[in-house]
């Protein structure tokens, strides 16, 4: 199992700075931790879902659980909602066992499935009633639905709604008993970028309210407005957790160079090799990496970088195409660590 890696940030020594290395290492202060996972593991047959899987959140954070389909987000969160019983390891939340108070722990968590199956024929008022008989306490439910953008549908049998009025509906009846934790697997997938920019509105005002949210998902955009730390997984395992911000800077690189080059599907490995130690000379570049069809540099001097780059590669000879700069990103940093794109099966 690969170590996990909480990153620090590079340099700086600004309040701000401080503080945000602060948020990003976990375990200092049990008492602020709402969920503690220790050692989760789930298998099935020979296949390992869930290898190890260790964490804490912060009462009041967004928690976002960040890796491509196949990463073990959702058995990991099935987990620690009590759906699903681990082979080993353990979930508290809230102070309670999933595996000894799981009636306490389904009081003070709501949860959002990654594929939620509503009575079609009910209407939206119906069902979120329905849900609420289910709690000993529960939200008004009209000021629920009106906080999810649902009022003026509130009459309309659920079969009528688009997509992303039932994610909505379906984060109403997760919060319908106003729980403590709320728990949202993958909840704009498949959405228009109006309707996920709607939900990102309403995840960002649950914190406001003082919820916890715990949220997967596979969009690095996602990830990074929404969430205050981010575990990123893959092949079952965290491979690093720290804030977004610190997450970007263990590439000690603020900005990225991408480019390609026609001809090199036609290069065999040693040339690629030289050619990369090549770009790694150039000033201001930290890292240079081979992307399939693609070179990545990063670098702190974006200007002295680009003007040393054109020199280089007239010197080389080298042609490239499709020249492009941007900020640095979680994909990257997930790359870098796995040799993979977050959007890969």
């Amino acid at each position: 199992m690969r170590e996990q890696n909480e990153t620090e940030a590079a340099g700086g020594g600004a309040a701000d700075t401080e503080a945000e290395n602060a948020n990003g290492r976990q375990g200092q202060d049990s008492s602020d931790n709402i969920i503690e996972v220790r050692g989760l593991v789930k298998r099935y047959g020979t296949f390992t879902a869930v290898n190890g899987v260790h964490f804490q959140v912060k009462k009041g954070e967004v928690f976002g659980l960040l890796g491509p389909n196949g990463a073990g987000k959702t058995t990991t969160m099935e987990m620690i909602e009590g759906l699903r019983q681990p082979d080993e390891g353990s979930a508290v939340v809230a102070g309670y066992d999933t595996r000894t108070d799981l009636k306490k722990v389904k009081e003070v968590i709501g949860v959002q499935l990654q594929s939620t199956s509503l009575f079609e024929l009910l209407k939206v008022k119906e069902i979120t009633k329905m849900y609420a008989s289910f709690y000993d306490h529960s939200v008004p439910i009209e000021p629920l639905l009106e906080s999810m953008i649902l009022s003026e549908k509130i009459n309309d049998r659920v079969k009528n709604l688009s997509g992303g009025q039932k994610q909505r509906l379906a984060i109403a009846l997760a919060l319908v008993n106003d729980p403590q934790v709320v728990f949202l697997d993958e909840p704009t997938t498949g959405l228009d970028p109006q309707a996920r920019r709607t939900l990102w509105d309403i995840i960002l005002a649950m914190k406001e309210q003082g919820k916890t949210v715990v949220l997967s998902t596979h969009y690095m955009d996602e990830a990074h407005i929404l969430c205050d730390r981010i575990c990123l997984m893959d092949r079952g395992e965290v491979i690093a957790l720290d804030t977004p911000r610190n997450l970007v800077r263990s590439l000690e690189s603020e900005s990225a160079v991408e480019f390609r080059i026609p001809e090199q599907e036609q290069w065999d490995e040693e040339r690629k090799r030289r050619t990369l130690e090549q770009f790694q000379t150039i000033s201001g570049v930290r890292l240079a990496e081979c992307r399939k069809d693609s070179y990545v540099l990063y670098t702190d001097h974006l200007q002295s970088t680009l003007t040393e780059f054109v020199q280089k590669t007239e010197a080389l000879r080298v042609a490239f195409a499709d020249l492009q700069t941007r900020t640095a990103t979680l994909e990257d940093v997930f790359i870098h660590m796995t040799g993979r794109s977050l959007r890969e099966e």
